[in-house]
């Protein structure tokens, strides 16, 4: 069994064949998802693909790409939304992303302080995301962390060795998505290496990002096998060990979310 901890499945690039995309995770062996919030405003729309999938969870947040926009939601609106559904199991994603210059740094750094208090109230984990802003997202999760200790995801990593080591310091956990199979990422696996096996996860970030086995596709969600064999590879354990314990980590970390028989 596998669990894709981030995926998009709201997505329009979906539309046209969504259950069948849901029961190929289930074929693969990804038998549950948690497909990921970009704007609360949205959130209805992640809802209702959760009652129509046992196997779909969701989370509530505000990308930091659109941190901007939803400068009104605070933390308690995070927290009371949290609460109100069952499958709600995480809160974000958000975070800062510097590589896209379309939201004001400030506007993000605001939005993911609001987004951490939620996850220190509610004890959902955080799903991080953090693009070309080691220094920052690592001085924000220790400065905020002193405030109280939050669960948080460092999602899709694609940063460097210091901020995994804090991530990992602070008792996060680092999620590794199809780019950790790219020819090219020999330092990300090199990353992997050193993140201790109770803090892996894996994702895909659908419809981004497929793995090197499916590289040119459309990602979804019973793609992350391929990521979870390269990871088994990286740590020299076993296909079948690597998916017991990234899902045993998956069930530790969304403390909320059930498994579905």
């Amino acid at each position: 069994m596998l669990i894709d901890t981030h995926c998009h499945l709201d997505f329009a690039d979906f539309d046209a064949e969504r259950d069948e995309l849901v029961a190929r995770a289930h074929a693969a062996g990804v038998k549950q998802m948690v497909t990921i919030s970009t704007c609360v405003r949205k959130l209805q729309t992640l809802l209702d693909l959760t009652e129509r999938y046992d196997s779909v969870f969701c989370s509530v947040g505000t990308h930091p790409n659109n941190a901007g926009e939803e400068l009104d939601v605070t933390a308690d609106d995070l927290v009371r939304l949290a609460e109100s559904h069952e499958k709600i199991v995480a809160i974000g994603e958000a975070g800062l992303d510097y590589f896209y210059d379309t939201q004001k740094p400030e506007d993000q750094q605001t939005g993911l302080r609001r987004h951490i208090e939620a996850a220190r109230r509610t004890r959902l984990p955080l799903v991080i995301h953090s693009r070309s802003a080691d220094d920052d997202m690592a001085a924000i999760l220790r400065e905020e962390t002193e405030k109280g200790d939050f669960p948080f995801i460092l999602h899709c990593f694609s940063a460097g060795q210091a901020l995994a080591d804090a991530g990992v310091e602070l008792g996060g956990y680092v999620s590794f998505s199809g780019i950790l199979t790219f020819p090219k990422s020999e330092d990300i696996r090199e990353i992997a290496q050193t993140v201790p096996l109770d803090r892996l996860l894996v994702e895909t970030d659908a419809p981004y990002l497929a793995p090197k086995r499916w590289r040119g596709k459309r990602n979804e969600p019973s793609y992350v096998v391929n990521t979870a064999e390269v990871l088994a590879e990286v740590k020299a354990i076993s296909y079948e060990e690597m998916a017991r314990i990234t899902t045993e980590n998956a069930f530790r970390c969304f403390s909320k979310m059930k498994k579905v028989a």
